[in-house]
């Protein structure tokens, strides 16, 4: 079996739907395919349950109906048989009615859960009917009877294998249409596995099945070595180890969620990141095996906020930095980066949302200054720091101010703190050190 995860892009239109349908019936193989809200579908969900909050009637209505109209436009070119259109149409317009009337209720539990997961309910809904009407036999899936994860930070694997593995035996099929992003907590409540989730929901599935392999389907030819947004001339990367991809994938890649290989690692099973747009295209596998070590790619990370701490008394006093660490762990608040001088700490942080709490409690005992508007550049290589040319980003030194470095900490991530402004200024003068000059590490 084999999982296939298709994005909000790949789903966004009538014509990617039918790349799509034409991608799963290229051969006979058993699949489950994990699909994304429409592009931009999420966005206004979110949106709408911000209108639910203020109890704003007539942008809440104005909203929903643009989803309907949305959803039955695509129904109505996509399905050419009347009777399944109709009956499609239908349900759309049912599913908006449940919306409608979910907003009219007070304190319902993880109201903004509920409601940004019907991009998914709607999309899988609509694809899975077109693939009945070109005679493509599929089983539409509800996750939430199986995506029982428990937490989102360690998903029970096996709980949500034994759920799924239950409604397969009673529904076979060799093709099932599913949601990503959506799931159910400890207390069996509605939840999500945050943005880009779905990526995420397709590695817990094929960690479940003991699949073959998990694909991951999206706009453009796998995971390249620096980002095409602002740097012309990458190139995509082959092959990357679980561990490489998941340092890139958390320090800002956007083509994956970061915690997408966590449930795949164990189970070795290969991760694919295919474009639905150019099928015939390698992309980038991610498995266990090394195929080169040293220099293979650069992201970066926006939302970055540093925050040094400046000791009132001697910063190696015992017990000082447990200290500073279990304030930021008492409000859930991660680290990124962290550098120690013989006065000081410098820490980076992305969740800003205690950032109040955290700086009064420490400026008890300690000077604290907080800067935001920071990017994390992370550069990553199987043993990077063994790289005989990674001593070359350094000469960034001379050039652009750079806030904080970190290396040693891992042997595959060398990480420098920049003002966002200079981001792009960055990425490009480390394209040009580490990749235009050393062509090996994008093989």
């Amino acid at each position: 079996m084999k999982i296939l995860k298709f994005g909000g892009t790949s789903v966004g239109s009538i014509e990617n739907l039918q790349k799509v349908k034409d991608i799963l019936t290229t051969d006979g193989e058993k699949k489950i395919v994990v699909c994304s809200a429409m592009s931009g579908v999420t966005d206004q969900l979110v949106n709408l349950v911000e209108y639910i909050k203020l109890k704003d009637a007539d942008a809440i209505t104005r909203s929903l109906h643009q989803l309907e109209t949305k959803h039955h436009n695509v129904v109505d070119v996509l399905i050419k048989d009347t009777s399944i259109r109709n009956g499609v149409k239908e349900q759309v317009s049912l599913t908006i009615t449940e919306m409608f009337e979910l907003s009219n209720q007070l304190h319902v539990e993880n109201l903004s859960a509920r409601i940004v997961t019907y991009g998914e309910t709607l999309l899988t809904y609509i694809f899975s009917n077109f693939l009945t009407a070109v005679n493509v036999p599929n089983i539409l899936l509800n996750a939430q009877d199986f995506m029982h994860v428990d937490s989102v930070e360690n998903p029970n694997i096996e709980k949500v294998s034994t759920r799924l593995q239950e409604i397969l035996d009673k529904e076979d099929s060799q093709l099932y249409i599913t949601q990503g992003f959506v799931c159910k907590d400890h207390l069996g409540q509605i939840d999500t596995l945050k943005r880009g989730g779905s990526d995420y929901s397709a590695t817990i599935i094929g960690a479940a099945m003991k699949a073959e392999e998990v694909q991951i389907w999206t706009d453009i030819d796998g995971l390249h070595n620096n980002d095409p947004r602002y740097v012309e001339g990458t190139n995509p990367i082959a092959h990357l180890t679980y561990n490489e991809a998941a340092e890139l994938a958390y320090f800002g890649a956007k083509i994956l969620h970061p915690q997408t290989v966590s449930p795949v690692v164990d189970s070795n099973i290969p991760v694919l990141l295919k474009n639905t747009f150019d099928p015939a295209a390698y992309g980038t596998i991610i498995s266990n095996k090394t195929h080169k070590k040293g220099l293979k790619a650069i992201s970066a990370k926006d939302g970055i906020t540093a925050i040094k701490i400046k000791s009132n008394r001697m910063l190696m006093a015992h017990g000082y930095l447990r200290r500073i660490f279990e304030v930021f762990d008492n409000y859930h608040t991660s680290i990124d980066m962290i550098t120690t001088s013989e006065i000081a700490i410098s820490l980076t942080i992305d969740n800003t949302s205690h950032i109040d709490d955290i700086r009064k409690e420490i400026e008890g005992y300690a000077e604290v200054t907080v800067e935001d508007n920071h990017s994390i550049i992370c550069i990553v290589g199987e043993s990077v720091i063994n790289d005989h040319n990674s001593h070359k980003l350094f000469e960034i030194l001379n050039y652009i101010p750079v806030r904080m470095i970190s290396y040693g900490g891992s042997n595959n991530n060398i990480s420098l703190l920049v003002e966002t402004k200079d981001k792009i200024q960055t990425l490009r003068f480390l394209n040009e050190k580490l990749f235009l000059t050393h062509k090996e590490a994008v093989i």
